[in-house]
């Protein structure tokens, strides 16, 4: 027993960061699952964002049962990306988890991908589809997404499969995603960031059971569409968005990624507007790497190439 605990010290600290917000239908199974995991090293960074119902109630019996759990409470609410920044910005591990309020982790998770992550700056696993009250929808989330290694940043450049609630990343991967930009999800951009360390490695075993309600702030329904709670833009105001978007991703992109900057700052330059030279340009970078740009698609290539066509008239 003492030299298990001594092998439990040496183990890297691994950080919760769970993001709170009236939570308190499906929070207390959540929370369960992470005390329950397998992994002993552990400390659990919880953020709250000015709730109003029971969840602050809900999240201080746990503080004072487990001396492992640190809540955090907001005068005023952030928003959920401001929120897990707060909450990111707290962790002192060696590698941060994400966590949601409303879904189960199984007690593997962490001892898991801690054992698969090796070199990579992010590794993330699959997940299942449970109902609101928990039951199985019978679906995997490779069965809708194309969850696969990601091995470039260009697998970035229109999206990215790698949930939050999935991830695993190393510390300094999230130093340099900080401040996260609110025009995209924590996630995907966090993604993108980890791909400019090392190719990010997928582990195909369920480890989360990720929860679809009529509350998500990001879900997926049966069909696989993201249901997110976001105000009707207008469509030049959505360009806009997306051009900010891609002059971020060109400007995050090391020098010493040379072509891939280069790919990174003639799509910058061609989303600026829709002349027949930047129509060209950008339509001839998506299939002259459509493998990479496309790799989170679930599609066949026909799709992929008509997909690549149509960036002739819009930006994505």
């Amino acid at each position: 027993m003492i030299v298990q605990a001594k092998e439990s010290l040496q183990l890297q600290l691994v950080s919760i960061v769970v993001a709170t917000y009236n939570g308190e239908r499906f929070l207390r199974e959540q929370l369960d699952s992470i005390v329950n995991q397998t992994y002993p090293n552990l400390e659990i960074v919880i953020v709250d964002d000015a709730s109003n119902d029971g969840t602050i109630a809900i999240l201080e019996r746990y503080a004072a049962s487990y001396p492992n759990i640190c809540v955090y409470k907001a005068e005023k609410n952030l928003g959920y990306i401001k929120n897990f920044q707060k909450g990111l910005l707290l962790c002192k591990g060696d590698y941060i988890a994400l966590s949601d309020q409303d879904d189960i982790w199984l007690p593997e998770k962490i001892s898991i991908l801690m054992k698969e992550k090796g070199e990579h700056a992010m590794v993330y696993c699959n997940s299942e589809l449970i109902g609101a009250d928990g039951e199985s929808l019978g679906i995997k989330l490779t069965d809708l997404k194309n969850l696969l290694d990601f091995w470039t940043p260009l697998n970035y450049v229109v999206g990215g499969t790698a949930s939050g609630h999935a991830m695993l990343v190393k510390r300094e991967v999230i130093e340099q995603s900080l401040p996260l930009p609110v025009i995209v999800t924590h996630d995907y951009w966090i993604g993108f960031v980890s791909t400019l360390f090392s190719p990010i490695k997928f582990v195909d075993e369920v480890l989360v059971l990720y929860r679809q309600h009529g509350g998500n702030v990001i879900g997926v329904n049966s069909g696989g569409t993201k249901a997110t709670r976001k105000k009707k833009i207008t469509k030049e105001s959505r360009n806009e968005i997306i051009r900010e978007r891609m002059k971020m991703m060109y400007e995050k992109c090391p020098d010493s990624l040379p072509e891939i900057k280069k790919v990174f700052y003639s799509l910058h330059k061609s989303y600026q507007n829709f002349s027949l030279r930047h129509n060209f340009t950008r339509m001839i970078i998506f299939f002259r790497y459509r493998k990479e740009i496309t790799a989170y698609k679930k599609r066949k290539e026909l799709r992929r190439w008509l997909f690549c066509m149509k960036m002739f008239f819009k930006i994505e």
